[in-house]
């Protein structure tokens, strides 16, 4: 078979096309790699906190998140077990699910928790944090990594920083 100019131009045409389709799909997916960086505030709305922390008891707490311009972004759902309880404190251990509109993130943690006696009075609240794991998600988070920030403004209000690794 002889290749003539215009086939020559045509396979030309079809592996420059090829390429860069190729060349798009892998930048599209560098893209979705990006690091970034979500900050979410929260307003709990149910708990089952105990006034005394019992190792193996387990407890549960829900937050409405709002994005950075007040707008509804999903919920906050964590499952915590505390595993040791001294007078400095809990350590406890937490699995967290964020149910946004373009997918879920689930992250984990072991903590330090101060005592509810002193992180959940209604005034002058003790402000603390903890830091959970990413340990994947789904939709737009798929494969997700990284870490998310929980600051504890007061007895409902929290903060969440959400580092999503490249």
């Amino acid at each position: 078979m002889t290749i003539d100019r215009r086939n020559a131009l045509r396979l030309t045409s079809l592996a420059a096309a090829g390429a860069g389709i190729t060349t798009g799909l892998a930048g599209a997916a560098r893209a979705d790699r990006r690091a970034r960086q979500l900050v979410l505030s929260g307003k709990r709305t149910a708990t089952d906190i105990p006034d005394v922390l019992v190792p193996g008891t387990p407890y549960f707490v829900h937050y409405e998140l709002r994005d950075a311009d007040g707008n509804p972004a999903g919920t906050e759902s964590a499952q915590c077990t505390p595993v040791t309880v001294g007078l400095d404190g809990a350590f406890v251990v937490a699995s967290l699910v964020l149910l946004l509109g373009n997918g879920m993130i689930t992250a984990s943690t072991a903590y330090r928790r101060p005592l509810p006696s002193l992180t959940e009075v209604a005034v002058n609240p003790r402000r603390w944090s903890h830091l959970f794991a990413v340990t994947g998600g789904t939709a737009d988070y798929l494969g997700a990594s990284g870490s998310i920030t929980i600051d504890h403004l007061s007895r409902e209000d929290d903060v969440l920083t959400v580092d999503l690794a490249g």
